[in-house]
């Protein structure tokens, strides 16, 4: 009997791990905006905060990243994006201190660094704005394959901008992850930033 307890028991056990190891973890949370994991486009910027102080990706790892571009002069989807912003900041309370929002301007010509750091804090105090040459600026819109066109207004010398109006987001290692588009509220992109927080 002893001899026969001493055959089953090992037996039992590479059953179970046998067992074990056919089931199924748990599949990751799924991300409620477009997962652009892996994509070669968006890899990186190098442009003035409003302070003066050149910036690049590098400079914010170890957060999630979200880029947002605009313009001041932007009568509607903008602001409308800017606050949904500061509202899912909010919603992430103290996990907000480890995601950094970048606006970055289509409209250099008008957006003085004395003009974006009014605007964009105004928002959020944690934001920042982000401004390049008209060089720099188209550099950076094809690298994040971002549409912009003036639309001439009645009065010379005033215009709008038509443009790309979505969210990009990397994760803590610099790393693109989502595209989030505007209008969308606060719940999705909180939602997504927890993902990538480990929240």
């Amino acid at each position: 009997m002893r001899k026969f307890l001493q055959l089953c028991l090992p037996l039992a056990a590479a059953c179970l791990m046998l067992a074990a190891c056919g089931e199924k973890s748990a599949p990751p949370p799924a991300f409620t905006n477009t997962d652009v994991t892996g994509l070669d486009y968006a890899k990186d910027f190098a442009l003035k905060d409003f302070n003066g102080k050149q910036r690049t990706l590098s400079d914010f790892k170890g957060k999630a990243v979200v880029v947002f571009f605009g313009y001041t002069h932007c009568p509607d989807v903008c602001p409308t994006t800017m606050a949904d912003l500061a509202g899912a900041m909010k919603q992430l309370g103290p996990l907000a201190d480890k995601v950094q929002v970048l606006f970055i301007t289509v409209d250099p010509e008008r957006d003085t660094p004395q003009l974006m750091a009014q605007y964009v804090p105004a928002f959020d105090p944690h934001f920042l704005g982000l401004i390049g040459t008209l060089a720099e600026t188209e550099k950076v819109t094809k690298d994040f394959r971002v549409f912009y066109q003036k639309v001439p207004g009645k009065e010379l010398g005033n215009y709008t901008i038509d443009h790309t109006a979505g969210i990009y987001v990397y994760d803590t290692q610099g790393r693109i992850r989502l595209f989030a588009r505007s209008g969308q509220g606060t719940d999705a992109l909180v939602h997504d930033l927890k993902i990538l927080l480990g929240a």
